[in-house]
């Protein structure tokens, strides 16, 4: 009778288990990554024969939009590469499983490994929805032969570091050239420079615009003060012909940019230049400072009927030895510090700065409107980069743009308060 009792709880628990066999699991994957996941997606495959993944490569420039239109119409995948902006933006929908219970249950993905601030992107209102798939920031690449022809045997670490170096080298340059490339259509370098700040973004629960603070307004004047004094062109990045060769020909000592361009640098470096260029960690307001958690991540969608199994995908894919072989295959930057291990990672000097960046990185606000306002962002610095609206009246405006983007938040926020005021008075 025991033996009948125990078979019968088996078959229960065998029922309530999600069966792996004859299971498709589809991966939405974007750009590049999609192209060349595939590799490791069979050898996932070969590991758990009952599993097989269809990889969909979604364009970078149409995925946000085929993401939502997939979650309206009930057609989200199982497993999702998601860029670390767009986390919040589907937690709020609802779109995304909370993985907290498989991360506990996990031998492979453990937390403590990862970047904390790329780690903290997926953490939304205090529940975990994704898990890094790869990293990058911004940081700064710079011509080491030009700061030595201007007297300085060191990269900047602070901002009246990089302000005494810009002017010298301005100096040296002359009127054509510019210490410092900052494209006036990216938004990042000021991103950079206000997440080094202590103030935040946003205000009241993220459902009002902070640009009036003391720290975006230290950013502002730091931002637009090397415009101002000619230290960078006004041009957005169309109106530069090629910024790899521009940089070696010597027209900009300083370019703001992320680690994929470590590979087109090299492949573009002339002979006589090798060696002579480098990377190293933003400068703060007081030594190395803070950078974008950039990146993208890995998530199961809460629709889907193959929970269990995409959890598997996820843990393979975040295999530290796995993101070493990314590393190999595409450039991309692991989340896990245990990957860095990697010889390819540990003897170049060229990532070696890129990690003690990570090391440092934030996150951006964690609202879905988050897109709209950073572009709002750029569009009012470059305004005052270019003449025409003052530093005053520029974070005046932000900030009454801002808190019109998040009105619907904020009412929501308020329709919450009301409703927890009542339960509480019951």
């Amino acid at each position: 009778m025991r033996a009948l009792v125990m078979m019968l709880l088996m078959l229960a628990l065998a029922g309530c288990a999600e069966s792996h066999e004859d299971t498709t699991l589809r991966f939405w994957a974007m750009g590049r990554e999609a192209e060349v996941v595939g590799e490791l997606v069979r050898e996932f495959e070969a590991e758990n024969p009952g599993i097989r993944v269809e990889i969909q490569n979604i364009p970078w420039t149409a995925a946000h939009e085929k993401l939502l239109t997939a979650y309206a119409a009930d057609g989200l995948p199982d497993v999702c590469q998601l860029g670390n902006t767009w986390i919040a933006e589907f937690a709020t929908l609802q779109a995304l499983t909370p993985l907290q219970p498989y991360v506990d249950a996990s031998s492979e993905v453990k937390p403590l490994d990862y970047f904390p601030g790329i780690w903290d992107t997926n953490v939304v209102d205090g529940q975990l929805v994704g898990v890094p798939w790869y990293v990058d920031t911004r940081l700064l690449f710079y011509r080491k032969d030009l700061l030595r022809q201007a007297g300085f045997d060191h990269p900047p670490r602070t901002w009246a570091e990089w302000d005494q170096m810009n002017a010298a080298l301005k100096q040296l340059m002359g009127p054509n050239r510019y210490p410092v490339l900052m494209p006036l259509n990216e938004f990042e370098p000021q991103l950079s420079f206000a997440l080094q700040q202590s103030d935040p973004l946003l205000r009241e629960q993220d459902t009002l615009g902070n640009f009036r603070s003391p720290g975006f307004r230290r950013t502002l004047v730091f931002y637009d003060n090397m415009f101002q004094q000619g230290w960078a062109p006004k041009m957005s990045e169309t109106q530069i012909s090629n910024v790899w060769d521009e940089f070696f020909r010597g027209f900009t000592a300083f370019y703001l940019s992320g680690p994929w361009n470590i590979r087109e640098f090299r492949q573009r470096q002339p002979a006589s230049l090798e060696g002579e260029w480098g990377t190293t960690a933003l400068p703060g307001p007081d030594g190395p400072g803070a950078g974008i958690a950039g990146g993208t991540s890995l998530v199961v969608m809460r629709s889907s009927q193959k929970k269990d199994a995409a959890w598997k995908l996820i843990e393979f894919l975040s295999r530290p030895t796995i993101q070493q072989r990314f590393y190999k295959i595409i450039g991309d930057l692991p989340p896990r510090r245990s990957a860095w291990n990697s010889p390819e990672l540990t003897r170049d000097p060229l990532t070696a700065a890129f990690a003690d960046q990570l090391e440092r990185v934030k996150p951006t606000p964690k609202v879905l409107e988050w897109e709209r306002i950073a572009q709002q962002m750029r569009i009012v610095t470059e305004q005052v980069v270019r003449g025409g609206l003052s530093q005053d009246k520029a974070v005046e405006q932000l900030d009454q743009q801002v808190d019109d983007i998040l009105a619907k938040r904020r009412w929501l926020v308020e329709q919450r308060a009301e409703a927890a005021a009542e339960e509480g008075a019951r």
